[in-house]
């Protein structure tokens, strides 16, 4: 079933950014769509904006990904209100890079918690019945530091490279089962998680980075798209996206 319009998508850390993009686009073609993100209130005016605007139906429960009933109560929701899941789009995520030398454990800890376990507890949750479906397609934000490590990356970078392990051996393990698994990894990109970094000099390099040489978030959203709006027999397994302005990894 590669049409678009029929599918049920959800997406986390959908109030902003990459997430906020993908909910739009894919409003646009009529996909049925479930957001997810703690913040309540940009759901709320998220998804009045898009069934104002577009044909599509939109739900939102405000969740934290790292709290393992809050991802069985979104995917539940998903299948009260639609009765499958044909994409879910694990797209929350945490980037306060520092130095190892600063001992940030509080922030190491969060981007663990967030972009490792927040994206298996949706896959726990998900997997199973797309399973019962014999199809599906699970999506990870990742990054192109999942490929490289960066001055002060070091931490981020693991959680990166742990979720291109992960994917790839639910995409070993799922063959046969018409699942798919895609990674999508972009290079500097124009969204709030460089706001977080604490370390202000780090926080203005990448900043600056995003601003001169960053993808929009629309630009990694037609990426999802592309990897979503493909034939079921062709797994997208991972994409690597980069302005052409980019210099480093």
């Amino acid at each position: 079933m590669n049409d678009i319009q029929n599918k049920v998508v959800v997406i986390t850390g959908a109030s902003s950014g990459i997430g906020k993009e993908t909910a739009t686009l894919l409003a646009a073609k009529g996909t049925k769509l479930v957001l997810a993100a703690r913040r309540t209130s940009a759901l709320a005016a998220l998804a009045t904006a898009l069934t104002a605007q577009y044909d599509t139906e939109v739900i939102y429960q405000q969740t934290d990904v790292t709290q393992l009933a809050d991802m069985q109560a979104l995917i539940e929701l998903t299948i009260a209100k639609f009765g499958r899941i044909d994409v879910l789009f694990n797209n929350a995520g945490l980037m306060p890079v520092s130095m190892l030398r600063d001992g940030k454990v509080d922030e190491w800890e969060a981007m663990i918690d967030i972009n490792i376990k927040g994206a298996l507890y949706g896959i726990k949750y998900a997997l199973p019945l797309m399973e019962q479906q014999k199809s599906g397609h699970i999506i990870t934000t990742d990054s192109v530091a999942g490929h490289f490590t960066g001055e002060g990356s070091s931490v981020y970078s693991a959680t990166k490279y742990a979720m291109r392990a992960v994917m790839e051996g639910l995409r070993v393990e799922e063959v046969g089962m018409g699942i798919k698994s895609t990674l999508i990894s972009p290079g500097h990109a124009q969204t709030e998680l460089a706001s977080r970094i604490s370390d202000p000099q780090l926080r203005a390099a990448v900043l600056k980075s995003e601003t001169e040489t960053g993808l929009t978030a629309t630009d990694v959203a037609n990426a999802v798209m592309y990897a979503i709006d493909t034939p079921d027999n062709v797994g997208v397994n991972e994409v690597i996206l980069r302005s052409i302005d980019q210099r480093d990894y």
